[in-house]
């Protein structure tokens, strides 16, 4: 029988070491916190990305109210007064009005990839008509508003 010197001994055994139940368990549950912070921040992500649609279809009743402004001298008393289509009915504006003060309010439609925007509100706000031109505040609407952290940055408080 041979005799194994103790540097071959340990040779072997360095060799078959591999990770431990524990170390894999670990590292699982770091990449599971980290999943965990990082798919809500996506997911808010996402839906900001989105909300470019619906600041265009504001973007374009604004210049149909203002442009009644300037040719009237006075606010249109509905949507339809000004010009501007209503029922957008596109993926996600369902529809935009105009209230007794001028203000633009968009509603959004309650598709589920909105999150937590779904059937909500942004809402142009009339702040200044006395130079002879409108001037419109971008912010949640009142009622049902679309949450600040889904806004793009020019439309938050």
């Amino acid at each position: 029988m041979q005799m194994q010197t103790r540097g071959e001994v340990k040779v072997k055994a360095k060799a078959q070491r591999g990770f431990t139940l524990i170390e894999l368990m670990i590292v699982i549950a770091i990449v599971a916190i980290l999943a965990a912070a990082a798919l809500p921040a996506y997911q808010d992500y996402t839906v900001r990305a989105r909300m470019s649609e619906p600041l265009a279809v504001l973007a374009q009743a604004k210049t149909s109210m203002s442009e009644f402004f300037v040719t009237t001298g006075a606010l249109p008393g509905t949507a339809a007064e000004a010009g501007i289509e209503t029922n957008v009915g596109t993926d996600i504006v369902d529809t935009i009005a105009v209230d007794e003060d001028g203000n633009l309010i968009l509603t959004l439609t309650d598709d589920a990839s909105l999150g937590d925007a779904a059937e909500g509100t942004i809402m142009l706000r009339l702040v200044d008509s006395a130079a002879g031109t409108l001037q419109y505040a971008c912010q949640p609407g009142v009622d049902n508003g679309v949450p600040q952290r889904l806004l793009p940055p020019t439309c938050r408080n």
